[in-house]
């Protein structure tokens, strides 16, 4: 895990030299940083040098970076990255494996899902907060929409989701339910917001803080899907609470980036008190004989919906190092 893309600081404001600035990255467009300096907001193009250490990294700069810049350059441009204390990445897509890091330098994360309209979706969440397990950033579920739920569907996720060791808050918009909880944790704090589109992120954002009059979206009709209206994450400050937000856009794949199939296994706290039991110590949970989680599954202790969403990510995982596979023995000629 990369702590960041920083060079060597630079000695400072010797003869001839620039004198740099210290601020943070609010925004990237294209090869264009908005860089908040406290007082104003610069616009500032990387250097070219950024480019050239990214081994496998798709972007040097990302949102929340905190950055160096010469602010009398022509043009302005960022001169190095500061160490990050943490990021959230994610494979940049199915054609490209290279890691894109979505933010970087936040307390914690919101993943937001709604019970209805769209439904929630197990898959999404379990993905996001695996990530953030593996990255360390603490993560909440915010069940959102729960005036919706006719059907007792909010308590059956929550329970599901405390067992995994996540911390769930059911909320509504609309009543108000649970929305002064979510404001009081984001309070003095910087708090990364992920979920996908309709869910009702901006909605939230904008009944706890009515200025920063982020864009709703609608729900399609045909698709019961939101319609995306972030097209680019960026960092937010929300001055009644004394904190800052990062809205991300509504992605619709994330796949997690270099995490093996033993490393995995840890994503999914729950699995820990059966795989204690596991006939085999390296067991996978996904074949093997006297597999205790796999027992438990089928046994209705331990979710179905999360142990599938598992299943999903060992496939996409790569294996751990030094690792040799089961191989048939050859036949005899």
């Amino acid at each position: 895990r990369s702590a960041g893309l920083a060079g060597p600081t630079p000695a400072g404001t010797r003869a001839g030299m620039p004198e740099y600035e210290q601020g943070r990255v609010i925004r990237v467009d294209a090869k264009v940083c908005h860089v908040d300096l406290g007082d104003r907001v610069v616009l500032a193009a990387p250097r070219g040098a950024l480019f050239e250490k990214l081994e496998g990294v798709k972007n040097p700069i990302t949102v929340g970076d905190m950055v160096r810049i010469d602010p009398d350059g022509d043009p302005v441009h960022v001169h190095e990255v500061l160490p990050r204390r943490n990021h959230l990445s994610r494979v940049a897509s199915s054609h490209d494996p290279r890691e894109q890091v979505l933010f970087a330098n936040v307390d914690q994360l919101f993943c937001f899902g709604s019970v209805k309209k769209p439904k929630f979706s197990s898959n999404r969440a379990d993905r996001i907060l695996a990530a953030c397990l593996y990255h360390e950033i603490p993560a909440t579920l915010i069940l959102n929409k729960i005036d919706l739920d006719k059907k007792g569907l909010a308590d059956e996720i929550e329970e599901t989701y405390r067992a995994a060791g996540v911390k769930v808050i059911q909320t509504s918009v609309e009543t108000g339910a649970g929305v002064e909880e979510v404001a009081e944790l984001m309070r003095g704090k910087t708090t990364a917001l992920y979920g996908a589109s309709g869910v009702g992120k901006s909605s939230m954002l904008n009944k706890i803080e009515p200025s920063l009059e982020l864009k709703v979206g609608h729900i399609s009709r045909h698709w019961a899907q939101g319609r995306h209206t972030t097209t680019h994450s960026s960092l937010h400050p929300v001055p009644a609470l004394d904190a800052w937000i990062v809205d991300t856009p509504g992605i619709r794949v994330f796949r997690l980036h270099d995490v093996n199939t033993r490393e995995l296994r840890d994503l999914f706290p729950e699995f820990a008190p059966y795989a204690e039991r596991c006939h085999f110590p390296d067991c996978t949970h996904t074949h093997e004989p006297d597999c205790a989680v796999l027992d438990a599954v089928e046994a209705g202790e331990l979710s179905v919906n999360r142990f599938a969403s598992y299943l999903e990510l060992h496939d996409e995982a790569d294996p751990p190092p030094n690792y040799i596979p089961d191989v048939e023995p050859d036949e005899d000629p």
